[in-house]
Parts: structure tokens; sequence; C-alpha cells
């Protein structure tokens, strides 16, 4: 990852002795401060969200806990919005890679801030996308690799799940299979 905001959470990348590092309160300020003059700046009537990093994967790094905290503070700045992320600071972390992996970070704020969530993390299939819609783990779902590898993923998940698709006329002669 290495995100700016990230690098001043973390307490593995941020060795301040100011106002703006040690303890958690210090870390989250800049995040905090940032946040507040973008939404000074956004126009109130537009939704404004943030994405996190929920954990380093690594010991003595930035935990769900930490995540929830500040989660908190930007609730009473007016987030409308977390897009639940992680890693990416520490050579030693240890990611459990596997499809879904940030949905429990996702599910966990959503439950204690309220706060609508997005989750993802390796998520590409339509059936697993839903379900986790469906269970309360997110409100939305990222969905980078599966939409790079395949720029139609929408239409396909709304076949698949038994949607109605109304597509142009010229992309009804495009599918392998006719389109219901």
């Amino acid at each position: 990852m290495g995100y700016l905001l990230h690098g001043f959470l973390s307490p593995l990348s941020n060795r301040r002795s100011d106002e703006y590092g040690g303890s958690l309160a210090n870390r989250m300020r800049f995040a905090l401060e940032v946040f507040a003059a973008v939404r000074a700046a956004w126009p109130a009537h537009k939704p404004l969200g943030i994405r996190l990093p929920c954990s380093d994967w690594a010991e003595g790094g930035w935990e769900i806990e930490q995540t929830l905290a500040l989660a908190k503070g930007l609730k009473r700045l007016g987030c409308d919005f977390i897009d639940c992320t992680s890693g990416g600071l520490a050579k030693k972390q240890v990611v459990p890679l596997a499809p879904g992996y940030h949905a429990p970070f996702s599910e966990r704020i959503r439950r204690e801030t309220g706060i609508p969530t997005i989750a993802g993390g390796l998520i590409t299939e339509s059936r697993h996308a839903e379900s986790i819609l469906a269970g309360g783990k997110a409100d939305m779902i990222a969905l980078a690799r599966g939409l790079l590898w395949n720029p139609r993923w929408g239409w396909h998940a709304a076949r698949e799940l038994g949607a109605a698709l109304r597509l142009p006329l010229q992309y009804l002669r495009a599918p392998p299979a006719p389109v219901s």
C-alpha cells in the first residue's frame, strides 16, 4: 500500500516524536485533519469516504481496533463510507490471501460504527460478491482484479445472478450465448 495517511497511522512507519507521532491519537491526527479539510471543501450533498488500512499484518503494526477508533473519529467528521484495505508497509507481513480477505474488516467496521463499507480483496466471483452483500458484511464490493480481467464483469454477474439485462443492441450480438 504505502499510502501517505497509512504512513502516519502505522506505528511501524511513524517514528515521529511530535504531535503527529507516538500515541494513537497523535498518529490519527493527520488523517482526521486531511479528512476534515476535504469534507469542508467537498459539497455537503455529495458522499465522501476514505480508504483505510485495517491491518499491517505484522507484529506491532496497525490493526483493526485502531481502525475502529479512527472510523469513529471520521464518522464525527461526516465520513459517508470506508473502503477497507490492508498492509503494504512491512517486509515481514504475513497476509492471509484468500478471496474476500478484507470482508471481516468491512463487516466489523460496519457493525461497530454504522458507517457503510466497501469490501475487497481478491473478490472475483459474482456469487461470492453477492454473498458478502447479502450477509451484511459490506455495502459495496471493490472489484479491481475482476474488472481488470473482465471489463464486462457487471454484465456477466447480473446474467449469472438472474437479473434482467438491458444492453445496447450492438452488444446483444457479442455474447457466446443468447442474453435474455
